[in-house]
């Protein structure tokens, strides 16, 4: 996953818009908190240090595009189609990004308080050194997700379908819905820490 090249890209001052069309734009140090950008389309641009608090990127389509250094409360992208996109070092309370289609999403670096990714379809996802304190996987569909020297502090995969999700590399504090982690790689290590959970998920009683 590659920042698109600066110098290939056009400055653009803002504001975003419903259903607007963003091809090849840098988009630099922008206030774009509050923005409506529903159902927009932003092609091969990259939003770096921008103020993204309370925008709306519901049903947007974001393709070979990245985010660097953008801080939000809340970044809402539902049902979102998301392409050969990279979130790097960003720091967001929430995104809200459930029921949509990530293909190839690179978090690196960075903070997310809650990732809501309920109800998603989602292949070729990878969270590389990041912190997300709550990752929301409820009824995802999931396949290649691999975590990196990643610390998550609560994982939910209530309903989930997962396939070839690697959760080596990711530090668990807790989870919920572990029936959901059929199709999941983990350590000895977290399995001796789901243990517990496990054990209550089986009816086991561990004495």
């Amino acid at each position: 996953m590659t920042t698109p090249r600066e110098d290939a890209l056009d400055p653009f001052p803002g504001p975003l818009e419903p259903e607007g069309d963003y091809d090849r734009l840098l988009l630099d140090g922008l206030d774009l908190a509050g923005a409506d950008a529903e159902s927009a389309r932003l092609i091969e641009c990259l939003l770096r240090g921008c103020d993204l608090d309370g925008a709306q990127l519901d049903h947007a389509h974001l393709v070979d595009t990245t985010l660097a250094d953008c801080r939000a409360g809340t970044l809402r992208a539902r049902s979102g189609s998301w392409r050969d996109v990279l979130l790097r070092d960003c720091r967001l309370g929430a995104l809200e990004a459930f029921g949509g289609t990530w293909d190839r999403v690179t978090v690196e670096g960075g903070k997310i308080d809650y990732l809501n990714l309920r109800d998603a379809r989602v292949q070729d996802l990878h969270l590389v050194r990041c912190t997300v304190g709550d990752l929301d996987l409820a009824g995802v569909r999931a396949a290649r997700v691999t975590f990196t020297e990643c610390r998550v502090g609560r994982l939910d995969v209530t309903r989930a379908q997962l396939r070839d999700v690697d959760l080596r590399g990711a530090d668990l504090a807790g989870i919920d819905g572990t029936a959901g982690l059929k199709g999941a790689t983990i350590s000895p290590e977290q399995l001796l820490e789901l243990a517990g959970a496990l054990a209550e998920h089986l009816g086991v009683r561990v004495r």
